[in-house]
């Protein structure tokens, strides 16, 4: 009665499937439209089968009748449906070419697994295709999971005005032209219509619900009433089963389905916000269930359309779509066990990042680096709890302390100085070691923003609230905020008799500290003319950093080294500024990144590769903004650099060249700098097939193919932002550039 919405990609690749299956099955969450799906594969494939499409709906009218005597009824058998058997439908079967299409199995989804398999094995001519939340779990079935419809994060597009662009946009679009005559979508309203469908997750279902009220709301009130999801959105067409006339029927449905352990599984996960992986589900359930039997539970759940798994730098990370994790929560809520969770998850956020930190100058940076960037919806979902309530305000405040090195070495400085404000204005106490340490953070993360006026104000509170603190921790912290407030300055003076005081008062086993102070030190020798000093405090700044196997102080302390030596020893500087890169790569660190191809692109110049040079300086500057990170200090050596190489290419050479570093990533960025191409040797180092897991290779070959990473994901059924993340690690594992790099290894490799 409603047209058929998008999906090519899932029709097509279904009729595959059922092509060279004779039993799939459509999994996903309730509402995403798999019964439609079905529908017009049924309707497509009619022509294929001689005897008939037959479609029965077993999770409506026939839910109460025998599974038989359903199936009978609706073939038409000439048998009493009281007394119907699988013996009279294998009668009937037996010797026709049939598809079968049984629609919402899940709620006796042992008993339709049991039948099936009975059928196919006596009719060799029938095909069966199931719609079910759940698997039917027998031999010879191939199944296809129906994701909802991508959203688009927030991003309008510049499409043509009023044509949709995403498949969710245009389902709400020809929904709301139903209730709402001559509705269309226009540059005023696209943004509101892309943040609904973004709000509901692109799942079908819902957008329906949310269009239908466009009868009496306009779409800025249904975006406003989409916190109250479940009593909004209840307004389903009559003649649908009572499980689809509304949101909150529909996912009941699923929690029914579910046994009582994935039920308390689904109600405690769902405090982890953007995900988890296993090591944290077993915190928040370990209590009930022993780890052998989590992994039971959450492979039930990813079963039944609840939970989807996504891998991530080679883990498996759990996550659910936010419309089934906020009923997880109203489900928590109604146990009274919502705050006893909310403390056993802010407890697990807390400890991660303070053992981050306590590991941060080890071989594990980069391990914790990335798990910290994973966890990053869980940490600020941890500290907003911590934050809302005074009394828990000191742990919230301990983990932004924490966080702090990871914020620097992400490029999240605006990030970072919200969180330490936040967290200092919350606390009771006038001052603390604690508050002092904040300042002193947020101070520095200011003055790499280039906010000197806030960053001189948070110095000079933190020396006057450590007045009276006899803590030598806290004399070290305060006096390297002075230095580098005093370097940002340009005052290298008072920064060298600072950064020297700090060394001084630092114990040996104060590794960050230490670091930070040699690191200081050297570039104020540097401003001072010292050039012997200024090398002497990076050489043994590395020699630390190298014996701990430490990665972002390490990429720095490179940089520095390379600026020195670079003029007289240009291939001992290249080389340098070639391990800062793999290292800035290996921890995705923007300003460690940007400091290493900004030196680069000044040796390029001085070798007279203008292109290059002019596209990594693009690409610097890119990583800079991105970071936030000004280095006001290098300022005048850019403008020097600039008008040089606009001598030589000339403008309109120049503006493309640095367009072209502009539109490089951090790990493109890198590969281009290296020169990292197809066949070097630095690839055929790692192995014939580069260390690729047999998903990245798949990935490799349908590259080949020449798909896109939303054709890939449509392909091996997972989102588009996965099969993007399996194409940046094959470009960063192989060190290439392009897909085109891909493309040619994966042909060579015999992986097409």
């Amino acid at each position: 009665m409603t047209s058929f919405v998008g999906r090519r990609g899932e029709v097509g690749e279904a009729r595959r499937l059922l092509g060279s299956f004779r039993l799939v099955t459509v999994t996903g969450v309730g509402g995403v439209g798999k019964t439609r799906l079905a529908a017009r594969i049924a309707a497509d494939a009619r022509r294929a089968f001689t005897d008939g499409v037959w479609f029965i709906e077993l999770g409506g009218c026939y839910s109460g009748q025998p599974l038989a005597a359903a199936v009978a009824g609706a073939l038409g058998l000439d048998v009493d449906l009281s007394d119907a058997s699988f013996e009279d439908i294998v009668d009937f079967l037996c010797t026709r070419q049939v598809l079968l299409v049984l629609d919402g199995c899940e709620h006796r989804v042992g008993e339709v697994a049991v039948a099936t398999a009975r059928l196919l094995r006596r009719c060799p001519d029938l095909r069966i295709l199931v719609t079910s939340r759940e698997l039917l779990g027998i031999g010879g079935e191939a199944t296809f999971t129906l994701q909802p419809f991508p959203v688009s994060n927030g991003q309008v597009s510049r499409s043509q005005k009023g044509v949709p662009d995403h498949d969710a946009v245009k389902l709400f679009t020809e929904r709301a032209c139903a209730v709402v005559p001559g509705f269309t979508l226009t540059a005023s309203n696209k943004a509101v219509v892309t943040k609904i469908c973004e709000r509901l997750d692109g799942l079908p279902l819902a957008i329906e619900f949310a269009a239908a009220r466009l009868r009496v709301m306009s779409a800025e009130q249904v975006l406003q009433n989409l916190s109250s999801r479940y009593r909004f959105l209840n307004i389903g067409s009559r003649e649908e089963p009572p499980r689809q006339r509304s949101l909150q029927a529909c996912i009941d449905w699923s929690y029914e389905l579910c046994t009582p352990r994935e039920r308390m599984a689904w109600r405690s996960l769902s405090v982890f916000a953007g995900g988890f992986e296993l090591d944290a589900a077993e915190v928040m359930c370990g209590a009930d269930l022993a780890a052998d039997e989590l992994l039971d539970v959450v492979t039930g759940l990813v079963n039944k359309s609840i939970l989807l798994a996504e891998e991530s730098d080679g883990l498996m990370r759990y996550r659910f779509i936010e419309t089934l994790r906020e009923y997880g929560l109203d489900r928590l809520r109604e146990s009274g066990e919502y705050m006893m969770l909310k403390r056993r998850h802010r407890d697990w956020c807390a400890r991660l990042a303070l053992t981050a930190d306590t590991d941060w100058i080890s071989s594990r940076q980069a391990e914790w680096i990335h798990r910290l960037d994973r966890e990053r919806p869980n940490l600020r979902e941890a500290m907003t709890y911590c934050l809302s309530d005074p009394s828990e305000s000191p742990l919230g405040l301990q983990m932004a302390n924490s966080m702090s090195r990871f914020w620097t070495s992400r490029g999240l400085l605006r990030e970072g100085r919200r969180w330490l404000s936040r967290a200092r204005s919350c606390q009771l106490e006038r001052s603390s070691t604690a508050i002092i340490t904040a300042l002193c953070a947020e101070a520095i993360l200011a003055g790499m923003e280039g906010d000197t006026t806030s960053s001189a104000a948070l110095v000079e509170r933190a020396c006057r609230d450590a007045v009276g603190f006899s803590d030598p921790a806290v004399d070290q912290v305060v006096t390297h905020a002075e230095g580098e407030l005093a370097l940002l300055n340009g005052n290298a003076l008072l920064a060298a008799a600072c950064f020297e005081r700090a060394l001084e008062a630092t114990p040996t086993g104060n590794l960050d500290i230490r670091l930070r102070a040699l690191l200081g030190l050297g570039h104020a020798s540097r401003l001072r003319g010292d050039t012997a000093r200024a090398i002497a405090c990076y050489e043994e700044a590395l020699a630390v950093t190298e014996a701990f196997g430490e990665s972002v102080y390490r990429a720095h302390v490179l940089t520095a080294l390379a600026s020195e030596v670079w003029h007289d020893q240009p291939r001992r500087a290249e080389q340098m500024l070639n391990r800062g890169l793999r290292l800035s790569r290996r921890v995705g660190s923007p300003i460690a990144a940007a400091g290493c191809l900004e030196r680069s692109a000044w040796i390029a110049s001085a070798q007279r590769r203008t292109q290059h040079a002019a596209v990594l300086l693009g690409a610097a500057e890119r990583l800079r903004q991105s970071a936030g990170h000004p280095a006001r200090d290098l300022r005048n050596v850019h403008a020097d650099h600039r008008k040089q190489l606009r001598c030589e290419l000339g403008d309109r050479s120049l503006t493309a060249a640095v367009r072209r570093g502009h539109g490089l990533a951090l790990s493109d960025a890198v590969a281009y700098a290296l020169g990292e191409k197809a066949g070097s040797d630095e690839s055929a180092k790692s192995g014939s097939n580069g260390d690729l897991t047999a998903r990245e290779q798949q990935v490799a070959g349908l590259v080949a193919h020449g798909m896109t990473n939303r054709e890939i994901a449509e392909k091996l059924v997972i989102s588009p932002r996965t099969a993007q993340g399996h194409v940046e690690h094959i470009l960063a594992k192989l060190r290439f550039t392009s897909r085109a790099q891909i493309a040619a290894w994966a042909i060579e490799q015999n992986t097409v």
